[in-house]
């Protein structure tokens, strides 16, 4: 069966340059992020939302999905997708990211690649695709100029619930 709009969530969130610790996930900061977002997780699956849509982008993307695959663990109603950008999105990142990322990619349950190849405006249509197919947007944002900041302006545009986590 096919996710409905009204019951999925999805999730934007900063690279890990732009996150306080950088690639140090044990950083007690880092642990805390994950733990809020399970938290948060949780609380929108209580709330209704079974479906989850995450960017499989590097840094905040992995820590939404990890903690949506602990919460499918409990709950067998949820479903997670994966919102590719192009097929080729993990292509010239570092060896552990993309393994983790291809390792992540096939434990969702939906993988909707939106092209095949790269080009400029392919982060910007997965990012509204997300939007455009759920109510609720979960953010991991800091108030920066970039993605996550033009995701949410589309998000409040489109009249979602916007939750936002400040790393």
């Amino acid at each position: 069966m096919t996710p409905t709009r009204h019951k999925s969530c999805c999730f934007t969130g900063h690279r890990p340059e732009k996150l306080p610790w950088g690639k140090d996930e044990s950083h007690p900061g880092a642990e805390a992020l994950k733990t809020r977002l399970f938290d948060l997780v949780e609380a929108v699956y209580q709330a209704g939302i079974t479906h989850f849509i995450c960017g499989m982008a590097r840094g905040a993307d992995f820590f939404f999905c990890e903690a949506v695959l602990k919460l499918r663990e409990e709950h067998e109603d949820v479903t997670l997708e994966a919102a590719i950008p192009c097929e080729e999105q993990a292509k010239y990142w570092p060896a552990q990211d993309r393994n983790r990322y291809f390792h992540l990619v096939s434990q969702c349950d939906y993988e909707t690649v939106l092209q095949s190849t790269y080009d400029p405006s392919c982060m910007k249509q997965r990012n509204y695709y997300m939007v455009d197919h759920a109510v609720i947007l979960i953010a991991v944002y800091d108030g920066s100029i970039g993605g996550s900041m033009q995701t949410i302006n589309y998000a409040k545009h489109s009249g979602l619930e916007i939750l936002i986590v400040h790393p």
